[in-house]
């Protein structure tokens, strides 16, 4: 991971979940508060249980690299191919200290994989509301400190769809140790 992309994570991550968001599911939904996973990916999960999750699922591969600004910093990248989420997807994750704080799962999706996702994460955790900014789309959740996003964009005449798992504690941890 040079300088440069782990900054771009960091900025990306910490704008993700600030440490003041503390919201719960939409009003009168009966929602499960266990911490958010999607398809057995958790943030602060470690990356040993990382590794074996990958490794479960057809030609699943994941190679972490460390940070050369901050040795408890490394960023792992993988692809795995799973029918519970469609198919193929890309793995990135950014861990400080063995754990994950972001993970994101994305791939490029047909409306009905899409469908399946959000109902999926709507099933579990309650229904929420969409919000738009231009020509992208997401949904959000948060529990004890953990966030859970589904975003996705129509590009180049194809639909691109992420779920991103945040672990703000950790993220919290690193950023108050840090020189």
């Amino acid at each position: 991971m040079t300088p440069r992309t782990h900054a771009l994570a960091v900025v990306v991550a910490l704008g993700l979940v600030p440490a003041a968001v503390r919201a719960e599911s939409a009003p009168g939904v009966e929602a499960d508060t266990a911490a958010l996973e999607f398809h057995g990916f958790r943030a602060g999960a470690s990356v040993a249980e990382l590794q074996r999750l990958v490794r479960e699922r057809p030609r699943g591969a994941l190679r972490c690299k460390q940070a050369q600004a901050d040795a408890r910093v490394s960023e792992c990248r993988g692809t795995l191919d799973d029918p519970a989420l469609g198919g193929r997807v890309d793995l990135w994750v950014s861990c400080v200290n063995g754990v994950a704080s972001v993970i994101t799962i994305s791939a490029a999706v047909e409306a009905d994989r899409l469908d399946r996702w959000r109902d999926a994460v709507e099933r579990r955790y309650g229904r929420v509301d969409a919000s738009v900014q231009g020509t992208q789309w997401m949904m959000q959740w948060v529990r004890r400190g953990r966030m859970l996003r589904l975003t996705w964009r129509t590009e180049r005449g194809g639909r691109m769809a992420s779920v991103s798992l945040v672990d703000g504690r950790v993220l919290d941890d690193w950023g108050r140790t840090r020189s």
